[in-house]
């Protein structure tokens, strides 16, 4: 599966670097869209990237303008609060792009008004606004992940981690 994860206008660089620690580890690439509410050299970013920023398959866009035209005929899946469907309920694919916007507003109206039917949206409790971006990202790819059968992933742990840590019990 090709997996491209795209923020439109980040905000929260702790958010942003736990985003790209996600996108790393399921080799998904990230898309940074401008302008971004943090520098890329901001230490927040680093710190809840950790070591794997420097591993992370990263592309910065100038506009949403500029990836439109860089991925013309991406398939985008857009995160939205405001749509009826849910995220489950549709078949992502091999190639898939799943957006998201601002922290503090989303993905722009005049954005989802043209692509309605390509809006989803995370299951919440109604008096829920809405989840946190690195989390609602995490959800979204996983689901996505999970539709292509976790395709080149561990699904196990080869170092034995759990069982050779355990502690001798009397």
């Amino acid at each position: 599966m090709e997996l491209h994860i795209v923020l439109l206008e980040p905000e929260i660089p702790q958010n942003t670097g736990s985003i790209g620690r996600t996108c790393m580890a399921i080799a998904a690439r990230l898309h940074l869209i401008k302008p971004l509410g943090f520098s890329l050299e901001d230490k927040y970013l680093k710190r809840a990237g950790l070591d794997y920023w420097k591993d992370l398959d990263v592309e910065i866009h100038e506009s949403w303008y500029a990836f439109t035209t860089a991925y013309p005929d991406a398939p985008l899946w857009y995160f939205t609060t405001k749509a009826s469907r849910r995220h489950d309920e549709v078949k992502y694919g091999e190639r898939v792009f799943l957006v998201f916007g601002k922290e503090t507003a989303g993905i722009p109206d005049m954005l989802l008004k043209k692509a309605v039917e390509n809006c989803v949206r995370i299951p919440l409790l109604e008096r829920a606004r809405s989840l946190n971006l690195s989390v609602a990202v995490g959800v979204a790819a996983f689901e996505a992940l999970r539709q292509g059968r976790f395709a080149g992933l561990s699904e196990s742990d080869p170092e034995g981690r759990l069982f050779n840590n355990l502690p001798e019990f009397p």
